[in-house]
């Protein structure tokens, strides 16, 4: 049996819990109270505002059973609003406040500045291949 530090699932996981630290830890250091999650939400509803929920989880790759909690949480810190389709009355639509336009202005930078640091130890060209090819593995 392949040594179990060496299958791809472990080595995924051990990836993701390293890039959610260093997310964690880069919007502490920030005085950011914001998970990876709930920027990755904030980011697709400013890219596409009057998204329902079920789109941002489809575009985030997040469960669609819990986006709402996410979306809650985004919506307490008053960085969204949301309110009823019109043509649905199920779906809810998410709008960016401009307080959660702001937070993504100033978050983003620091978000991906801190993208080096998760892959560290591999170099430029690296990097570039380990994204293409994770993309690949991620949207076949």
């Amino acid at each position: 049996m392949p040594d179990v530090r060496y299958m791809p699932g472990h080595l995924i996981r051990r990836l993701h819990q390293m890039s959610t630290r260093t997310f964690s830890r880069c919007m502490q250091e920030a005085g950011q109270d914001m998970t990876p999650v709930q920027f990755a939400a904030l980011d697709a509803v400013a890219a596409n505002p009057g998204m329902d929920q079920a789109a941002i989880a489809a575009r985030i790759g997040y469960d669609k059973a819990t986006i709402g909690g996410v979306i809650d949480r985004l919506e307490q810190k008053k960085l969204v609003v949301r309110h009823p389709s019109p043509h649905d009355r199920r779906a809810r639509l998410v709008e960016p406040t401009e307080a959660g336009r702001a937070r993504l202005a100033a978050l983003s930078p620091l978000v991906a500045a801190f993208q080096d640091d998760i892959l560290a130890p591999l170099t430029a060209e690296e990097r570039e291949t380990f994204v293409a090819l994770a993309a690949k593995v991620v949207r076949p």
